[in-house]
């Protein structure tokens, strides 16, 4: 099973599922162009067709409704106004202690400990 992005101006659309013998069964990248044929030619789908992948073995993030394409990685939207990329994941600006359950809170620009 493979799972394909459509992507228009940057931003992805919609994901669907084609399955692996419709990709020849092949792996990354060979079974993109096959997958692509197929939605093409037998959907009849227009539109650019990107492959994500389920586990995120490629291309960053696994695609959802909303989320950026690059043309390498598939990324989340921004989380907080604060937050930078790192490559395909939003980073905060202080780094999340390791110890212990924390949410973000935007206005401090600080990690704020639950239950405190």
């Amino acid at each position: 099973m493979a799972h394909f992005a459509e992507v228009e101006n940057n931003i992805v659309k919609r994901v669907i599922v084609v399955n692996g013998p419709d990709c020849d069964g092949g792996e990354f990248p060979a079974s993109e162009t096959c997958g692509k044929h197929y939605i093409k030619n037998v959907l009849g789908l227009n539109g650019e067709w990107f492959q994500t992948s389920y586990g995120a073995d490629f291309r960053g993030n696994f695609a959802g409704i909303g989320y950026a394409f690059n043309g390498d990685n598939f990324i989340p939207p921004q989380p907080y106004p604060s937050w930078t990329l790192d490559g395909a994941t939003w980073a905060a600006p202080v780094p999340r202690p390791e110890e212990g359950r924390y949410y973000w809170d935007e206005k401090t620009l600080a990690w704020v400990e639950m239950g405190a």
